[in-house]
């Protein structure tokens, strides 16, 4: 018999999903970049949220002998460290302060966490429907 997650793992999923992305939403809105860079850590962000959603699908389908191809498969890893990789390099060669990098560093990765969690949530609890 498959147990729902907790509700506290859940809130708290939810937590950091929400306070990773916008953090790091609220940080570039009020930025002084030009509006191209909002546009790249934009994007790098919501690519990262979906590359993190469908590796831990792939993932955990696997797990449960659900068919992924080894490309899509392939994809999903390759899609989640380039985003990882993409969001290094611009912060590398961006004129920011050290304790922006970071603090854009720690919100992606905290964002990241979250929707992997938030996703296994949901499949954990519609498995114990």
């Amino acid at each position: 018999m498959k147990q729902k997650t907790s509700s506290a793992f859940v809130a708290a999923s939810w937590v950091a999903l929400g306070t990773g992305a916008l953090g790091y939403l609220i940080g570039l809105w009020r930025s002084d970049m030009l509006l191209n860079e909002k546009g790249y850590y934009f994007t790098v962000l919501m690519f990262g949220l979906f590359s993190v959603v469908s590796l831990q699908k792939s993932v955990r389908d696997r797990l449960e002998d659900l068919p992924v191809t080894d490309i899509y498969y392939s994809i999903c890893w390759f899609a989640t460290i380039l985003s990882i990789l993409l969001l290094i390099i611009g912060l590398w060669n961006a004129t920011l302060l050290p304790s922006e990098k970071g603090f854009y560093a720690f919100a992606f990765l905290l964002a990241l966490f979250g929707a992997i969690t938030v996703q296994k949530n949901t499949r954990d609890n519609l498995l114990a429907s």
